[in-house]
């Protein structure tokens, strides 16, 4: 199992699960960037190791997948050997992604959404949550501790779906479209799936409009969509954010 240790430790704040090295730093690299400048670890768990993609090879991804990390400020990352295109639903699966929850012990997960064109994309959802459940059961021996996260958030970026909170990410939107830019084995302009990928100088264009609309859902310039489950709480009316009027 390949792996990339950024910094010492072994436990994490924030661990995002995504399908392919690029999908976090697509999705909710800017809201990485944000927990880390607040003082927080962040990590992220590939699933697979991008072999089975139109453009690259697994090794390429790895060295941009490290330098992405880097970028990202992310403290731990590690790549999975689930097949890419393949991903499946299964209890082994559900092991390796639990031994990795237990070792971290973060108490916030981010998964894709369960809504997704790519299927590895929309498997991850139900197959991050059910391994986060199991990570819990002390009945399910690895060698490790149980550790159940507080909280699992979806990110919603690519869904036709009402965010549930946006995160401000203008501060970091110029890091986290080079964190993106860093898969050049992806985003270069190059013959191999010309057809299928946004020619490389729109890439800004198309990422900072996104970001700019969920920013404006938000009353901020960049913001980054999240989807919860649960309810929100709220202890004081007064400070709620995001001006109605």
């Amino acid at each position: 199992m390949p792996s990339t240790h950024l910094t010492d430790g072994c436990t994490a704040d924030i661990l995002a699960i995504a399908a392919h090295r690029d999908d976090v730093e697509q999705t909710c690299g800017g809201s990485l960037l944000r927990m880390a400048a607040r003082g927080l670890r962040t990590a992220i768990l590939d699933l697979t190791r991008g072999e089975a993609g139109t453009r690259g090879t697994a090794d390429d991804r790895a060295r941009e997948a490290e330098e992405a990390a880097r970028l990202l400020g992310v403290g731990w990352r590690q790549a999975l050997d689930l097949p890419d295109g393949a991903i499946e639903n299964t209890f082994e699966n559900r092991l390796k992604i639990l031994r990795v929850v237990r070792e971290l012990r973060p108490r916030v997960v981010i998964l894709p959404y369960w809504r997704a064109r790519h299927p590895d994309h929309a498997i991850v959802a139900p197959l991050g949550y059910d391994a986060c459940f199991l990570s819990g059961l002390a009945k399910i021996e690895t060698g490790t501790k149980p550790h159940r996260p507080f909280k699992i958030v979806y990110a919603s970026l690519y869904a036709d779906v009402r965010p549930s909170f946006i995160v401000d990410i203008t501060p970091f939107i110029e890091q986290r479209h080079a964190a993106l830019m860093a898969y050049r084995s992806q985003y270069a302009n190059q013959a191999a799936g010309s057809a299928l990928f946004v020619p490389e100088e729109e890439i800004r264009e198309r990422t900072f409009a996104e970001a700019r609309h969920y920013g404006l859902l938000a009353g901020v310039k960049y913001g980054e969509p999240f989807v919860q489950k649960e309810l929100g709480l709220v202890d004081d009316l007064t400070l709620l954010p995001v001006q109605s009027l």
